[in-house]
């Protein structure tokens, strides 16, 4: 294996991971936002930060050659590790 091809490697590992964490928050922003817990402040403010976390991520990909759906890991019996609605 050679040097790019770890690189590569290790991006998309980390990317999954960072990928993982941006689909839990924003999860849980739409919990809180449909019980009603926020302000329209705040509202407005989660929407814009998950828009912004996304395309960053787009970015992220771009950079290292890779797609949102090369990140998504195939756990056999269980499913895929990042689901997509």
């Amino acid at each position: 294996m050679d040097r790019d091809q770890v690189g590569r490697d290790l991006a998309s590992l980390v990317l999954t991971v960072v990928e993982l964490l941006r689909q839990l928050m924003e999860r849980q922003a739409i919990r809180r936002v449909e019980q009603g817990d926020l302000s329209d402040e705040q509202v407005e403010r989660i929407g814009e930060t998950l828009m912004h976390l996304e395309a960053r991520m787009t970015e992220l990909c771009d950079q290292h050659g890779l797609r949102l759906e090369d990140l998504n890991l195939d756990l056999g019996p269980l499913g895929s590790l990042l689901p997509r609605d």
